[in-house]
């Protein structure tokens, strides 16, 4: 399992709690998990890596443990309880300077360390969490929030109160108040800006280093809720997906469309750009991963996956970088295993054509004679 884990670029998990490895360049997936003893309980809700050195991949599961899972071994190593199911699936998960960190749907924030069972830090960050995101730059700072629960924005190491809360918007002309829906948010690199996505089909940019809680920019998309979204490399675009399959790419800068993805089926459910291509990979309820190229919008990669898919790990190499000797001795051995099974030859029950008209010929012989 070692080799085929070393060959896989991209990391999905399913409803089913499979986690899944795939080679795009070879259209090559693996199952990691132990499909005799799956159950409900098991759906991968989130994915992240686990060192910088992209060797583990954690992931958080609906019943509350947190598994680790080697690449280069293509083993799981360790699993942990974090948490019951009772309070919710996994919103986030990520690894910061003080530990391991979770959130769920009850809005309950946590840093667990390895030698303690019980959290030692536990945040309210409110109701209906839907995203909790870290911001890369400074990993001990994430950003939480969900259904009327407005985007908050936390100091690990300061966990009493928010470093930043956002502000509703203004009522409407109606004099009505405008609903909250934060479906996902990712921190710009270099900056303290954050882009958030909603359920109302809109993507908001805060800057928390200015007096203003309001958005500084709001561009709106489609007519569908919005589920998730990737910053492209370089910063200055965002792809996000929305429930009925469709991908699109907005400019930062002007707030802009810039154009659409096309290729998906049904709802988006995982989507990241790659951080130094012009790639992003998604995936969602029609089982497939896709990889579009951000330069040309042309899908690039598309493999099926059989279950519905939740989330994805993009990993920071390029996506060909598996096409060597590894697999090149994994042909070797397919190749063994093709030559040493027997060849079926079914028989044809289809007749010649020659056949046919022979027999065509007899019969028109016989009327002939039938008539003299």
């Amino acid at each position: 399992m070692g080799e085929k884990s070393r060959l896989c670029r991209v990391w999905v998990g399913s409803e089913t709690g499979i986690l899944k490895g795939v080679s795009p360049a070879k259209k090559q997936a693996f199952n990691f998990s132990e499909t005799r003893s799956l159950s409900r309980d098991q759906e991968v809700r989130v994915l992240c890596w686990g060192d910088p050195a992209e060797t583990e991949v954690l992931v958080g599961s609906v019943n509350g443990t947190v598994r680790t899972f080697s690449t280069e071994k293509g083993v799981f190593t360790e699993t942990r309880q974090c948490g019951d199911a009772d309070q919710g699936v996994f919103t986030g998960l990520a690894v910061a300077d003080c530990g391991l960190v979770t959130c769920v749907e009850t809005g309950r924030l946590r840093v667990w360390r390895e030698e303690s069972s019980s959290p030692v830090v536990d945040i309210d960050a409110g109701k209906s969490v839907c995203r909790m995101r870290q911001n890369a730059s400074q990993k001990n700072r994430v950003a939480t929030g969900g259904k009327e629960n407005g985007l908050k924005i936390w100091d690990l190491e300061r966990p009493d109160t928010p470093v930043f809360s956002a502000k509703n918007l203004r009522d409407d002309w109606l004099d009505l108040r405008q609903p909250e829906w934060l479906r996902d948010a990712a921190f710009l690199p270099d900056s303290d800006k954050i882009v958030t996505c909603t359920g109302h089909h809109q993507v908001r940019v805060y800057d928390p280093s200015t007096p203003q809680r309001r958005p500084v920019l709001e561009v709106r998309y489609g007519e569908y809720p919005l589920t998730c979204l990737s910053l492209a490399a370089g910063a200055q675009s965002v792809v996000v997906g929305n429930t009925h399959g469709s991908l699109a790419v907005l400019d930062l800068r002007k707030g802009l469309v810039r154009g659409c993805l096309k290729g998906l089926a049904g709802g988006v459910r995982g989507l990241q750009c790659h951080p130094t291509l012009p790639l992003v990979a998604s995936c969602g309820l029609d089982r497939f991963l896709r990889i579009h190229s951000l330069e040309t919008r042309a899908l690039e990669h598309k493999v099926y996956l059989k279950s519905r898919l939740n989330c994805l790990l993009l990993a920071s190499g390029a996506l060909g970088e598996e096409v060597g000797g590894e697999v090149e001795e994994v042909k070797e051995e397919e190749d063994e295993v093709w030559q040493s099974m027997e060849q079926v030859e079914e028989k044809s029950k289809r007749k010649a054509p020659e056949e046919d008209d022979e027999e065509v010929t007899q019969v028109t012989n016989r009327k002939k004679k039938g008539h003299k």
